[in-house]
């Protein structure tokens, strides 16, 4: 086949036959440039090593070193030219090294491969993306604490099928999602610590015969420990899934959250207002003020879980130890990581800037027979009935209150004596919304005195 045939089943895309095609499927610069700084971070800490141990002279080494502080500074000052030609970061970095200090470059290389490079590299990274969703979850986690403090009492409905269950406070549902980003956060933290030993020494699979100190680069990384097996440090991608695994359970959280906030600002709700800094408007309708921050972290989550099922599936199947297939591992990772990030501080400007609107919450907390439960409940505290007694003649009254159209605190006492004669006037002390979540007094309720509890523990653990 000539590369003129080549060219016309691959369609323009090509300048030239196989040889561009497989430049194209090969080369990994147009994305994992992003590890620039953990590349070049790396190399300074394997040529000091280098030096230290006398695999390389001392002059090599700060030479070294000081040019890949040079490339570094290009980098970020946006004047590298990246080659596809050089394939990957690693080369990219390493030919303008040479270009820089000379042939001294060309002994970086020395008791290392690209196979544990690109791993410590994307560990590196890995580990800084963990950081900054720690710091993103507890910023978040405050400004929850804040409203949780502000609405401590204030009254509204707990939903169980998006139905009227029991009163609530505003204050326990926002420390709700204080627990599940603080179980996050806890896994970012488990996360971080399990992932934290250094590939770099490994070489291409089974180490190197030269005398390194793989002890002394993993310090100078922030690194805990070598790996401990030099096939599995060039083939463990598991720091990766880990991290796509708590990002998703993550955003779950974050979509629930997104989701709960587009009901709540509705129309029909009014429970929240979101500022103008995380809503839009409608081109055609001027009353519209549309959640859109909320609703677009309510679909991002999608990338993030398709990320964790992305690179499950190029691992499943890879025998020990390094196959070009992991250079698919770094895309949906990216991906998964940006997208995370910013949901988490567009969450966390919704959750500051919104205000609720308590005279609706308690309205709504008073609908739809929200303190039969506690009707129930007195019942059995009051008259020692069986649950089950208690239940019914609850259900009784709730029937009765809905055939006239009020609820049950608009029963006389005749009604309810109508429906079970041992009922006193007490009973009308448990029946409003108020006094039912003062009651919830048990560890983790609802009660204001609880709520405030949590409050401060949290305070105190983020403290």
């Amino acid at each position: 086949m000539t590369d003129a045939t080549s060219n016309q089943m691959w369609g323009g895309r090509f300048a030239a036959g196989p040889d561009a095609i497989m430049e194209a499927i090969n080369a990994s610069i147009g994305f994992d440039k992003r590890l620039a700084a953990q590349d070049i971070a790396g190399s300074r800490a394997h040529a000091a090593m280098l030096a230290a141990t006398g695999i390389v002279k001392a002059s090599d080494a700060e030479a070294m070193r000081e040019g890949l502080l040079t490339v570094l500074s290009e980098i970020e000052g946006g004047d590298f030219a990246f080659s596809a030609a050089l394939e990957d970061i690693h080369m990219n970095v390493e030919a303008r090294l040479k270009e820089i200090v000379g042939p001294a470059a060309g002994r970086l290389h020395t008791a290392r491969s690209r196979n544990d490079q690109v791993a410590t590299d994307f560990r590196l990274w890995v580990r800084d993306q963990l950081d900054a969703a720690d710091a993103g979850l507890t910023a978040l986690i405050r400004a929850l604490l804040v409203q949780a403090e502000a609405g401590a009492d204030w009254v509204m409905p707990g939903f169980t099928h998006l139905q009227t269950a029991q009163p609530v406070t505003w204050g326990h549902h926002m420390m709700a999602y204080v627990e599940m980003f603080g179980r996050d956060r806890a896994r970012v933290r488990d996360a971080r610590a399990r992932m934290n030993e250094s590939p770099l020494g490994a070489a291409a699979l089974a180490g190197t015969s030269f005398p390194i100190d793989r002890h002394m680069t993993a310090e100078a990384l922030g690194f805990d420990r070598p790996c401990a097996n030099s096939l599995d440090a060039v083939s463990d991608r598991d720091f990766a899934l880990e991290f796509l695994s708590v990002a998703s359970i993550s955003a779950m959280h974050l979509s629930r959250f997104a989701e709960e906030l587009v009901i709540w600002s509705s129309a029909q709700f009014r429970f929240v207002a979101l500022s103008d800094r995380f809503s839009t408007g409608s081109s055609i309708m001027p009353q519209k003020k549309n959640p859109d921050a909320a609703e677009l972290i309510r679909a991002k989550i999608g990338r993030i879980f398709g990320a964790q099922v992305a690179l499950m599936t190029v691992m499943k199947g890879l025998p020990l130890a390094y196959s070009k297939d992991m250079q698919e591992d770094k895309e949906q990772v990216f991906d998964a990581a940006d997208n995370w990030l910013l949901s988490l501080a567009a969450m966390e400007g919704m959750v500051g800037d919104m205000t609720a609107n308590r005279d609706a919450l308690e309205a709504a907390a008073s609908s739809g027979f929200s303190t039969a439960t506690d009707l129930a409940d007195w019942l059995v505290r009051e008259l020692d009935l069986p649950f089950r007694e208690a239940h019914h003649v609850t259900g009784s009254l709730v029937a009765l209150a809905e055939g006239r159209g009020c609820d049950l605190p608009d029963l006389t006492l005749a009604d309810m004596q109508g429906v079970h004669g041992s009922i006193t006037e007490g009973v009308f002390d448990v029946l409003g919304v108020r006094n039912s979540v003062a009651s919830r007094t048990s560890y983790g309720g609802t009660a204001p005195e609880r709520v405030r509890e949590q409050i401060a523990r949290w305070t105190d653990l983020l403290d």
